[in-house]
């Protein structure tokens, strides 16, 4: 990068995604200043928290490098928010100055320079290192036209993908609104209240479990025979047609289970995995109103797939979210701890797989009720005899001491990683 305009440019890259409404820092080595690691938190609204935050993201993104045995050398520091309603760009570099500031002391204290802080809203970008007028104007500079610039040929040559904006990945597993929203309360309520009498008949809790793969293994099957085409919000406007609210809420119930979950997460490869996704992020979204935090399930399974399919940047915003609604959902922090330390998937496909295989195992010989319609991906099968321990608590799943983002600081935590039991809901 040579100079503020292509750092600026490379923002979106270095993310996967445009960060809206964030501050980011980026961690450089080397005397050429490669990029490292980097950490992302959402600007918080009371400016009182600023000195804290900028504390703890500047020791979080360094301790984490001297882990990996390779301290910074230095550190960009971006902010980026949108104008509020009568503000201009300009407000915008104002008003976040204390803030940039408090970034660059804190990453000086820790003896990290700061070798440019940017701050970028409205298509422009200003910095706050630079005092030439000449090359810095005091209206900002104009952001260079997505994808005409030397970043973005190299990005597309490497294979490397942005995402659209936080707020677009967001939107995606938003839940409902309005009419619509008051439709799939209805369905979840009329859901609930038929799941009780179920749940409480001898074995209901394996058969609900059970109908609950089924139907998910169905509608997996009809999201494959129907892709989608056009833009992310026109692709999920069908896939929300393909399932009625009243599958809809029977799928979100049954996921509350915690096995159940497990075993829905063995869709994470091969065809199956892009269809799982799609119908994760559908149920996300059709937990509203008060069965919001009933979304963490769906929301987590989501982050799982996006990650074993090489999806990072949106495995984060899916499990940042679930976290934001539950901070002690054993499974999403686990995931969330995992991607924060730069762990592969493959160690948790290789633990999903085996129980899948020790569940084929227990079967009695005969037709396999665990057939999914795609015949090339198994369906999680029926429960098994044997104890069953969940992928969330096997040894070989990730391990990791990053807070989760749902926590206000976005740091490192100390002590335990959690309660060693998932919360299962009813």
């Amino acid at each position: 990068m040579r100079g503020p305009a292509e750092l600026a440019d490379a923002l979106p890259y270095l993310m996967g995604f445009y960060p809206d409404d964030s501050i980011v820092l980026v961690a450089l080595h080397g005397e050429r200043g490669r990029f490292g690691g980097r950490v992302r938190l959402g600007i918080p609204k009371d400016t009182t928290q600023w000195p804290y935050i900028a504390d703890q993201l500047a020791e979080c993104l360094v301790s984490a490098a001297e882990q990996r045995g390779e301290r910074p050398a230095g550190m960009l520091v971006y902010v980026c928010q949108e104008p509020a309603q009568g503000e201009s760009g300009q407000d915008v570099k104002q008003r976040l100055r204390p803030l940039a500031q408090r970034l660059r002391t804190a990453c000086g204290a820790l003896d990290v320079p700061v070798l440019e802080a940017l701050c970028l809203s409205n298509s422009r970008y200003w910095s706050y290192c630079c005092p030439d007028f000449r090359c810095c104007p005091a209206e900002g500079t104009p952001m260079v036209m997505p994808g005409t610039s030397v970043m973005a040929a190299a990005a597309a040559y490497a294979g490397m993908q942005v995402r659209g904006s936080l707020k677009e990945m967001e939107a995606r597993l938003t839940p409902r609104t309005g009419p619509r929203a008051a439709d799939q309360v209805k369905a979840l309520d009329t859901a609930a209240a038929a799941l009780l009498p179920r749940m409480l008949q001898e074995d209901g809790s394996a058969i609900v479990r059970q109908d609950t793969l089924d139907r998910a293994a169905a509608m997996i099957h009809r999201f494959r025979q129907d892709t989608p085409a056009g833009s992310n919000k026109a692709r999920d406007a069908c896939d929300d047609a393909l399932i009625t609210d009243a599958e809809a809420a029977q799928l979100i119930l049954g996921l509350q289970d915690r096995v159940a979950r497990d075993r829905a997460a063995e869709w994470m490869e091969g065809q199956a995995a892009a269809p799982a996704l799609r119908l994760w992020r559908a149920l996300a979204r059709r937990c509203a109103g008060g069965y919001i935090e009933h979304s963490v399930a769906p929301l987590t399974l989501a982050g799982w797939v996006a990650w074993a399919t090489e999806d990072e940047p949106s495995a984060r915003v899916a499990l940042s979210r679930a976290l934001s609604l539950d901070p002690d959902y054993v499974f999403a922090r686990l995931l969330h701890e995992g991607i924060n330390d730069g762990l592969e998937p493959e160690p948790l496909r290789r633990c999903l797989r085996g129980e899948r295989e020790d569940r084929a195992a227990a079967e009695e010989p005969g037709p396999v009720p665990g057939k999914s319609p795609d015949s090339e991906q198994p369906q999680p099968g029926r429960p098994a005899a044997a104890d069953h321990r969940s992928a969330a608590g096997r040894p070989s799943g990730p391990r990791g001491t990053t807070r989760p983002a749902g926590r206000p600081a976005g740091t490192r935590a100390r002590g335990r990683a959690g309660r060693n039991g998932d919360r299962s809901r009813r």
